[in-house]
């Protein structure tokens, strides 16, 4: 059970009630009971009722398939005259060729800028900006995707103005090399930062350098790609079947539902895009270092593989990576930084991931001579979070939270849309939201500890470190056999670098 200020209040009184009684120490008594009555007074927001969350029932999107296979989602809101679309297309960056890697990302940005055949992407950009509305394009790690926004009265023109970047793309040369410049300058400072350096290693350690969750864009693979690798991607990709549709706003549903129905139902169906689920091996135990002698502080992981949404101990690892990592009352947090002061920041993550494992990270960043010491704390905390129980206090506080910031995350018919839209994109069930409230709720203190003897292995964690090895407090031998690891970024493929400039500096 645990106690409030108020209610331990109360209990400490009782306590007393036998002292009173045998008349010893009247007058320490009642100054005890002054002071803490003042302190309920100087507090009253402790006396404030927090009554138990409603139930978990978020106004759900109407679901329409059509008989091509595109799913559309629609959401009505009309608190403010605005309307919202997107199409979600199966195929990302995960998927592109290993020779090709920024494919994704430049077709994303080059199907925009580039236009149609009869409008170009300066002009578009002028029609919607005086409208106050958008048509963007992007690529992402699974997908890509066409989106738009407009006042409810312009959603007819807009709406066509989408329809015609989807099926009409233009792909001209000059948006493409400009992309190419901006990946390019990209490539060139991405050593500048510790924490990116950090970031990028801990995902090569955890799926493989050759991952599709790891890889990184270099200049030849950005010289590699051609307009008709964008084409070929456009065709292939963007198909009914692998396609989902969902507006939100300000309009009627029938007619909504009739407008998207005219301008999809006549679309072929393609070939089905298929996601190779890959294998996944724990990461190789030790420790990597990067010498960065420009900084004066380290950043350092404790990285391994986390688990998927779909995973039944879901809710209890939530709950554990709450109490372990979640935030400034988190065990992690209360020993590194605030008892031991070794850390300017510090925490962590059991990631859960759609459809492939997420990581499982603890980091902090500490001051170049607390380097070591800094890694052995997390890892501390680690084993007690596999040997100490979690108390009632640690419980109630994480579940809490957990909820608490779970329902601010669709706490709008635009974002209940978006997670629909997630969930059918990932196979999931439409009412994989409506368990999660419960399934929260129902973690015990034995679940926590289960799940962390179960999934969370010192043996087959790995720790990166970027930092100025020159300043550290002691050696990192210490943490196991260190491996130094190579940054250096290969330099452009021919002179001129791609798309016929200098490379970036």
């Amino acid at each position: 059970m645990t106690f409030g200020r108020s209610e331990m209040t109360k209990w400490a009184g009782l306590a007393l009630l036998p002292v009173l009684l045998a008349g010893v120490g009247t007058g320490a008594v009642q100054a005890q009971a002054k002071h803490a009555a003042g302190v309920t007074a100087a507090e009253p927001w402790k006396k404030i009722p927090i009554p138990p969350l409603h139930d978990f029932k978020p106004v759900q999107p109407t679901r329409i398939e059509l008989a091509n296979g595109l799913v559309i989602f629609l959401q009505p809101d009309h608190e403010l005259p605005f309307i919202k679309g997107g199409i979600l297309i199966r195929g990302g960056s995960r998927d592109e060729p290993a020779d090709k890697i920024g494919l994704v990302s430049l077709y994303g940005q080059t199907w925009r800028t580039s236009g149609t055949p009869t409008e170009s992407g300066e002009a578009l950009d002028d029609a919607l900006a005086l409208k106050a509305a958008s048509v963007e394009t992007s690529g992402g790690l699974a997908t890509t995707s066409l989106r738009w926004s407009s006042f409810s009265k312009d959603f007819d023109l807009v709406f066509g103005d989408a329809m015609d970047v989807l099926l009409h793309p233009a792909f001209k040369a000059d948006k493409l090399a400009l992309a190419k410049r901006q990946l390019d300058t990209g490539i060139a400072r991405r050593n500048d930062d510790a924490s990116g350096i950090a970031g990028r290693e801990v995902s090569v350690l955890a799926y493989g350098k050759d991952s599709p969750y790891a890889r990184e864009t270099e200049y030849a693979t950005v010289a590699a790609v051609k307009l008709s690798d964008l084409k070929d991607w456009h065709d292939r990709t963007v198909a009914p079947n692998n396609m989902i549709v969902s507006v939100s706003g300000d309009f009627d549903p029938a007619a909504m539902e009739a407008k998207l129905r005219q301008a999809f139902e006549g679309m072929k169906q393609g070939k089905k895009q298929l996601v190779s689920k890959g294998e996944y091996k724990d990461p190789k135990p030790g420790v990597y270092f990067v010498n960065k002698t420009d900084v004066d502080q380290s950043n350092v992981y404790i990285v391994g593989l986390g688990t998927e949404r779909n995973n039944p101990d879901y809710y209890a690892l939530s709950v554990m990576n709450e109490i372990f990592s979640g935030g400034f009352g988190s065990r992690v947090f209360q020993s590194v930084r605030t008892r031991l002061g070794l850390a300017y920041s510090v925490g962590g993550a059991y990631g859960a991931s759609y459809d492939h494992p997420g990581l499982f990270t603890v980091g902090a960043a500490t001051k170049s001579a607390s380097t070591v010491a800094a890694v052995k704390a997390m890892e501390d905390e680690i084993g007690k979070l596999k040997t100490v129980p979690p108390t009632a206090a640690e419980m109630k506080s994480a579940k809490d939270q957990v909820l608490n910031s779970f329902v601010f995350n669709y706490d709008s018919p635009e974002k209940t849309l978006s997670e629909q839209v997630s969930l059918a994109f990932y196979g999931y069930p439409a009412d994989f939201l409506e368990k999660y409230k419960s399934g929260i709720e129902q973690v015990t203190a034995a679940d926590v500890t289960r799940v962390a003897n179960k999934y969370i292995d010192e043996k087959k964690l790995a720790i990166v470190v970027v930092g100025n090895g020159a300043e550290f407090g002691g050696p990192l031998t210490g943490l196991g056999a260190v491996t130094d690891v190579d940054i250096a970024i290969p330099p452009p493929v021919a002179a001129g670098g791609p798309g016929g400039l200098p490379p970036p500096q």
